[in-house]
């Protein structure tokens, strides 16, 4: 039983959110006009309440920690953190993280990249250079507040701050949760359809899906795919030779499919600094990487079988069990990977059939039944405590 994988209005660019229009704006006109643009592509979509809804968390947004502790030498805030997004994601990710520092201190704030938040044809044309002006923007904004800076980012999100943070002396640490510091070579070639996309438009899509995640596009431009890879290249040559002397904190997952967790890694066996930290989750607590000192080291074992959980995944870092959409009892099901060729397992997960399994989707844990993909980790309270123990070593 086979799905359709039709091209719809959603699968062409809004001209809305190609190129990043910030600016030097203040950053909450940025969010300002950012939100008002997400309203106009998302008028009509849905119903005034769920468009608000989808609105709110695709949007950029802004948090102020509370109490005298927080204030800086120089400037109103001692600590400032900028939370970057992954690829076909929304800020809605970082939206738990932004919580946890602005209660831990930090001035926060969250950016949308270019060609998110709005509609999947929105990435069909955009550059990866635009998403690296939206970081250079936030860092300009939080300096002006903060006297440290340091950056957070999920995925593609991890990318673009160790890219900005090599070129930018004010970066002064970074948070990276499932970076994309690798991808498939195939990526380079992604964009060899636009030789004949123009006579067969679905050429140009890696996957075209339903796109019923109100945070994250299901359907994939070989665009983006392409754009990440020059990405992690011109990263690659940017950091060539280069140790990194500032405090990494990382957080990822050894069965994680869309990242390469070796290039993980090999950039944490590179992190001098005395403060570095790697939570790694695995379903091999026994098998240690090397080339990382153990005291900068945490293994967790992500195999939760009383909960039905085989692994952890790439989704499955940033957001608690009780996220309402896509947490345990939440109302999204990841199984886009049985979309369209296996329509029976794609149901059965979106129906919350009792014997579904949940982990990433390697070839291990297709076999074990029918899977979702892990949205959620169940491991969040202890990463948050992982995370205090390393902010308060920055101190």
């Amino acid at each position: 039983m086979n799905g359709e994988t039709k091209l719809e209005a959603r699968h062409r660019p809004s001209g809305e959110h190609s190129r990043f229009n910030g600016g030097g704006l203040p950053f909450d006109e940025y969010v300002r006009r950012t939100t008002d643009m997400l309203r106009r592509v998302h008028a009509g979509a849905a119903e005034a309440a769920e468009a608000e809804k989808i609105v709110a968390g695709n949007a950029p947004f802004e948090l102020r920690p509370a109490g005298d502790d927080c204030r800086g030498e120089h400037k109103p805030y001692r600590h400032g953190v900028l939370l970057v997004h992954g690829l076909t994601d929304s800020p809605y990710f970082m939206r738990p993280l932004a919580e946890f520092y602005a209660q831990n201190g930090f001035r926060v704030m969250a950016i949308l990249l270019p060609g998110h938040g709005t509609q999947p044809g929105d990435l069909l044309d955009v550059r990866w250079q635009e998403w690296e002006k939206a970081v250079a923007y936030g860092v300009d904004r939080l300096d002006e507040e903060a006297d440290e800076i340091y950056l957070a980012g999920f995925s593609a999100g991890g990318t673009l701050s160790i890219y900005q943070s090599l070129r930018d002396s004010r970066v002064r640490g970074l948070f990276l949760f499932s970076p994309a510091l690798s991808i498939s070579p195939r990526a380079r070639w992604a964009n060899l359809h636009k030789f004949y996309s123009w006579l067969m438009p679905e050429a140009a899509w890696v996957g075209i899906r339903q796109d019923r995640s109100l945070y994250k596009y299901e359907s994939l431009p070989k665009n983006a795919a392409a754009q990440m890879y020059v990405l992690t290249k011109e990263l690659e040559s940017l950091s060539r030779g280069r140790q990194t002397d500032i405090p990494v904190f990382a957080a990822a997952s050894r069965d994680d499919t869309t990242a390469h967790t070796p290039a993980t890694l090999e950039f944490m066996a590179h992190a001098r600094h005395p403060s570095s930290r790697l939570v790694l989750y695995t379903t091999d607590t026994g098998n240690v990487p090397s080339g990382i000192p153990a005291e900068k080291l945490e293994l967790v074992n992500s195999a939760l079988p009383e909960q039905g959980i085989l692994s952890s995944s790439h989704t499955a870092i940033v957001l608690p069990p009780d996220d309402e959409h896509y947490g345990a009892d939440g109302d999204y099901c990841n199984a886009i990977h049985y979309y369209p060729g296996d329509m029976e397992k794609y149901e059965a997960c979106n129906n919350g059939h009792a014997s579904v399994l949940l982990g990433e989707i390697t070839e291990t844990n297709l076999r074990a039944g029918i899977l979702r993909r892990l949205m959620y980790n169940p491991n969040f309270a202890a990463l948050k405590v992982s995370l205090k123990r390393f902010i308060d070593n920055l101190s």
